[in-house]
């Protein structure tokens, strides 16, 4: 995806990117939807596994998941009384890949993105 357009004023974000973007990196930004779709990564589990793994509670788990599902990081359905989360492979496990690999590259140490926290 190309987000940036050069123009002879110069570079800027196409229309209606700026947004989106924001809504994919704020949707990203908060631990608890990080840890959710970490775990997913090991396969789809219903909501109160996922919240007893991560020791939260069931109602804020499923608040998470349901903004990680507008964004269409996690995919759910509903089976019988329990709902099952289940990640969108293609974009999350690339997301994945390139915050390892960049963790490889550049995070060598405490001054960098380690430390960030």
């Amino acid at each position: 995806m190309i987000l940036i357009r050069d123009t002879p004023e110069g570079s800027h974000l196409k229309r209606g990117l700026n947004e989106a973007c924001y809504c994919f990196f704020s949707t990203l930004a908060n631990p608890t939807r990080l840890a959710i779709l970490e775990r997913l990564r090991g396969g789809t589990m219903n909501v109160s596994g996922l919240a007893r793994e991560l020791g939260q509670e069931q109602s804020m788990v499923s608040h998470n998941l349901k903004l990680l599902e507008r964004c269409r990081f996690v995919v759910s359905e509903k089976k019988g009384k329990e709902k099952y989360a289940s990640l969108n492979g293609d974009t999350v496990e690339a997301l994945f890949r390139v915050a390892e690999r960049h963790a490889d590259m550049y995070c060598n140490s405490e001054a960098n993105c380690a430390a960030c926290g």
